[in-house]
């Protein structure tokens, strides 16, 4: 293992029996089908546990699925079974959707050996590989949460990145939710984007065959977005969950200082003190 946070689904199945592995099946229904039923109970990765982070959050904020404090994460992970020391690798039922955020979420509580399967379970099941529908036993284990506080951004961050230009707002949205020309999934919310802030499509890092995209090819959708990669990056979407496929693509890379803003569109685009620019602006 090196410090790429991918790994193969090869790789995955000739480790599946390792002791010190734990595999996480990431999940959150699509914000335009909320009610859609999770995969997991039916069809996952042998030895997977469910990690839905709709629920593994900040449940005192009105913000959706917002990190939970350290204590209560760490009190998740025991339940799980996931624990200090283990390789740990996460996929979700998409390719590539909820499980970046899972990932950054650990790397961000202090977790060091966290992966991200490339391709998911789409790409594991068109193999052919072992699936299961039963739950693994849980042993629980002993979680240690170290928040990096540098990882997380807050509205105040992002305002202060407006206001002096010390990083680079980047935004996982789609061009015409970017532009203001299509409205937001989620209700309440105006349209447009953040000032100073620049665009790249979570989907441009997704390849055809729905693994990410080669280095060079991820270094060219970040150069014609307007990124230096060499400057600081906060890393911003509809509501903290396709940032984190951008900080993924970054952090393959090798970019350094990077950052994400936990609430997103979902807290700067429902606020009436912020200020928003449009494609006609």
């Amino acid at each position: 293992m090196n410090d790429h946070p991918l790994v193969s689904t090869q790789w995955l199945a000739d480790h599946l029996s390792s002791p010190d592995l734990a595999v996480i099946n990431a999940w959150m229904p699509p914000v335009t089908h909320p009610d859609a039923p999770a995969v997991y109970p039916n069809a996952h990765i042998p030895g997977a546990v469910f990690f839905d982070v709709n629920e593994v959050c900040d449940k005192n904020s009105d913000l959706p699925h917002m990190l939970p404090a350290p204590h209560v994460f760490s009190s998740a992970m025991r339940k799980m079974g996931i624990g200090d020391g283990q390789t740990i690798v996460v996929y979700d039922d998409f390719g590539f959707y909820s499980a970046p955020r899972v990932w950054w979420t650990l790397r961000s509580m202090g977790a060091e050996r966290v992966f991200v399967l490339d391709g998911g379970f789409p790409k594991w099941r068109a193999e052919g590989r072992d699936i299961e529908d039963t739950e693994p036993r849980r042993v629980q284990s002993h979680f240690t949460s170290r928040l990096n506080n540098g990882a997380v951004a807050d509205i105040n961050h992002i305002r202060a990145a407006i206001s002096n230009g010390s990083r680079q707002i980047l935004d996982a949205r789609s061009a015409e939710r970017f532009a203001g020309t299509a409205p937001e999934p989620r209700a309440g919310l105006r349209a447009g984007h953040m000032p100073t802030a620049y665009n790249l499509p979570f989907t441009k890092l997704i390849g055809e065959d729905g693994t990410f995209r080669p280095k060079e090819e991820l270094a060219a959708a970040y150069a014609d977005a307007g990124i230096d990669l060499d400057k600081p990056i906060t890393t911003t979407c509809g509501s903290g969950v396709t940032a984190a496929i951008l900080t993924l693509g970054l952090t393959i890379l090798g970019a350094r200082d990077l950052a994400l803003y936990d609430g997103s569109w979902s807290e700067w685009g429902a606020r009436d003190d912020t200020e928003i620019v449009t494609q006609s602006e």
